[in-house]
C-alpha cells in the first residue's frame, strides 16, 4: 500500500516496510518516522509482530482404518528482523501453514492405531512443529507452539469405544460381586456348622443332666421308701411326667386339637424307653471314665 504523507508513527507491536521507488529500503521500527514521498519513499505495508493463532482441522485415517478429525492450534509470530521476508515471500501465510499441517499429520497418523494416537498425540504435534519451523523460518515466521487440542473419531466409533469400556467395567463388577457372594456363602456355611455343633453339644448336655437328675431321684426314693424297687420308682415318675405333659398341652393357648396315645400300655412303653436311655447313659459314663 502507498503513503503520501511526510511522517508516520509505527506502534509498539508492529513493524513497517519502507520502499523507495518500488524497492525495499528498510524496516520501520516502532516509533516516529519521516517519509519523503518526493524522494520516492513510502510505507509499503505494516506487519503485526503479535502472537497469532491459527486453528487447523485435519481429517485423516488411522492404521486400524478409523477416520478421525484432529484439531491443531498453531501459535506463530513474525520474526522482527526478517519481516521483509514475511512481507514479500508469502502472500497468504495461513494457507501455507495449513498445507504443511495437513501434509505432516496425514503422513504420521496413518502409521498409528487410534489408541496410539490418543496416547502419542504429543509426538504428532512435535513432528508438525519441527516441519513448520524448518519451512516457515525461511519466510520470516517463527512457530512458537503447536497444540493438539482435540481428537474426534467418527461418532459410531466413539459409541463403540464407550460400549467396550462399559462392558469391561461390568465384567469387573461381576467378578467382584461373585467374590463377595462367595465369601458370604462360606461364612454362612461356617456359621451354620458352628451353630449345629454347639446345638448338638447343648442337647447332649441337656440329656446328660436329665439322666443324672432322674437317677438321683430314683435312688433317693428307693432309700426313703423300703420295699420299693428302682423299677417301681421309675414307673411312678414316668406316670407323673406323663400327666404333667398332658396338663401342659391342655393349658397351652397356642394348641387347638392334639391327638396323643393314652393308656397304661403307652405309659409302660415310655418308661421302658427312658429306662433304656438311663442304662445307655450310665454305660457311656463308665466307658469315658475308663
Amino acid at each position: 500500500m502507498g503513503n503520501t504523507i511526510g511522517c508516520i508513527c509505527i506502534d509498539q507491536a508492529s513493524i513497517g516496510i519502507v520502499e523507495k521507488w518500488g524497492r525495499f529500503q528498510r524496516l520501520a521500527e516502532p516509533g516516529f518516522h519521516l517519509i519523503n514521498p518526493l524522494a520516492g519513499e513510502w510505507i509499503a505495508g505494516i506487519l503485526s509482530t503479535r502472537l497469532s493463532y491459527l486453528d487447523v482441522r485435519v481429517e485423516t485415517k488411522t492404521k486400524d482404518n478409523v477416520f478421525v478429525q484432529l484439531l491443531c492450534s498453531i501459535q506463530y509470530r513474525i520474526v522482527r528482523q526478517n519481516a521483509d521476508d514475511a512481507f514479500y515471500e508469502l502472500q497468504n501465510p495461513q494457507e501455507q501453514i495449513q498445507a504443511y499441517v495437513f501434509d505432516v499429520v496425514r503422513a504420521h497418523v496413518p502409521r498409528m492405531t487410534l489408541d496410539d494416537l490418543f496416547e502419542q498425540k504429543g509426538d504428532v504435534g512435535k513432528a508438525v512443529l519441527e516441519e513448520l519451523e524448518k519451512v516457515m523460518g525461511a519466510y520470516g515466521y517463527n512457530i512458537e507452539q503447536i497444540l493438539m487440542v482435540d481428537i474426534i473419531p467418527d461418532p459410531s466409533v466413539r459409541k463403540a469405544m464407550n460400549e467396550i469400556n462399559a462392558a469391561q467395567r461390568l465384567q469387573l463388577a461381576s467378578v467382584y460381586k461373585g467374590e463377595a457372594e462367595k465369601v458370604l456363602q462360606v461364612k454362612k456355611a461356617e456359621g451354620e456348622a458352628e451353630a449345629k455343633f454347639l446345638g448338638g453339644v447343648g442337647v447332649a448336655r441337656q440329656r446328660q443332666a436329665i439322666t443324672e437328675g432322674l437317677r438321683e431321684n430314683v435312688l433317693d426314693f428307693s432309700h426313703g421308701v423300703p420295699g420299693t424297687s428302682a423299677k417301681d420308682v421309675m414307673d411312678l415318675i414316668m406316670i407323673t411326667q406323663y400327666f404333667d405333659t398332658i396338663r401342659d398341652l391342655g393349658n397351652s393357648s397356642k394348641n387347638t386339637t392334639v391327638f396323643i396315645p393314652h393308656g397304661p400300655g403307652h405309659v409302660r412303653d415310655i418308661s421302658d424307653q427312658i429306662r433304656n436311655g438311663l442304662m445307655e447313659a450310665a454305660s457311656s459314663s463308665l466307658e469315658n471314665a475308663n
